[in-house]
């Protein structure tokens, strides 16, 4: 591959930071083919032509299924609100397209299947937007576990928090309507479940509760019913046996982009917490107990790709950094290289659980998650 033509869907803020990381990935990695912006789409022509101005976009358009058509196009970045992935996911890999589309797949099960049934027929790459699992924490992490530093895992507990709905007088918005999913189990929760699923593999089995703090939110004309839920707590039992917890909230003031992860093995402990990405917490059960204790790792150059962006300690990489290391995965995965993401078989896996999770609410009970 001597250049890749790149077709922007959305250019908000997860947009954006697909613009950043196309454009930055062959400065960052130096082993990428050329990247050419050719067409970037949005909801109006003005729109499209502004943000394509901003972002480095030779062409823009208000229609998404033109952009489909371009034959210089060689992958399509999806960025728009989850109840349009489906559509433009399936149509962009039945055109021959790459895709590289923002989590979750679909607010319906069935909408992700689809997705995925257009993968496999055309046989092109596409990945979700879990940059998270690209941190060289979270990768040393994984390291750590495979050599065993901390004996098997038992137990597993993950927090994600945030605080863009902890205002009770916050107007109504499209993320408070049940066509946009189930509220914090896939409109961020699948965060976490990428991460189970990057260090531990797959769940196999949930019991799930939700809440609504506010059930109603003021809407342009009088008070409107909120149809999601914001708050979650999930029991986890893992495939490999282990059990865990999960606790989501997208009204916890204070909060955020915690993502609080603890690991519990025979032999130790591992920390980590997504408001401090550049670091986390190892506990050797092993060590002499005079010497006992959690010690911070920072990551720095031999906790590759940190390298790739900075040569020395102590600087941090950042959440568009996060996205530069997952497009540089897409690309070799374009090249027939493994990589390191969450691709539309697994992210079927992750629209599993939380179907499971959905269903386990209504019925009050264990639900197994479909292999």
């Amino acid at each position: 591959m001597k250049k890749i033509g790149v077709g922007l869907i959305g250019s908000g803020f997860m947009g954006k930071a697909h613009a950043i990381a196309w454009s930055g990935v062959r400065a960052v990695y130096g082993d990428v083919p050329e990247i050419r912006l050719a067409c970037l789409a949005d909801a109006s022509d003005d729109l499209a032509r502004r943000k394509a101005s901003e972002f480095g976009f030779a062409t823009a358009t208000a229609d998404w299924q033109a952009l489909l058509a371009d034959p210089e196009i060689d992958v399509v970045s999806i960025t728009t609100p989850n109840k349009f992935h489906a559509q433009m996911a399936v149509a962009a890999l039945d055109a021959g397209k790459h895709v590289w589309c923002e989590k979750p797949m679909a607010p319906v099960l069935e909408d992700a299947q689809a997705m995925l049934n257009a993968q496999r027929r055309s046989g092109k790459v596409a990945i979700l937007g879990y940059n998270y699992i690209q941190n060289p924490a979270i990768r040393h992490i994984r390291t750590l576990l495979d050599e065993g530093a901390i004996g098997p895992v038992n137990h597993i507990r993950i927090e994600m928090d945030e605080d863009f709905m902890a205002d009770a007088g916050a107007p109504f918005q499209a993320r408070h309507e049940a066509v946009n999913g189930y509220g914090a189990i896939d409109d961020f929760g699948v965060h976490p479940l990428s991460l189970i699923r990057t260090l531990f593999g797959g769940v196999a089995e949930v019991m799930c509760d939700m809440a609504k703090p506010y059930p109603t939110r003021k809407g342009k004309d009088g008070e409107r019913a909120v149809e999601v839920f914001d708050v979650a707590t999930i029991l986890l039992r893992l495939e490999n046996g282990a059990s865990g917890l999960m606790a989501l909230s997208r009204t916890a003031w204070g909060r955020k982009g915690r993502i609080a992860v603890q690991i519990f093995g025979e032999k130790g402990s591992i920390l980590y917490d997504q408001e401090r990405l550049n670091e986390f917490q190892l506990y050797l059960a092993t060590e002499r107990p005079t010497e006992q204790g959690f010690r911070t790792v920072l990551t720095a150059p031999h906790h590759a790709p940190y390298d790739r962006f900075v040569p020395a300690p102590g600087h941090g990489l950042g959440f568009n950094d996060l996205k530069v290391i997952e497009c540089r995965q897409l690309i070799g995965l374009m090249r027939g290289e493994p990589g390191i993401v969450i691709d539309f078989e697994d992210g079927m896996k992750i629209e599993r659980t939380v179907a499971a999770m959905a269903r386990s609410f209504t019925e009050r009970r264990w639900v197994k998650v479909d292999a």
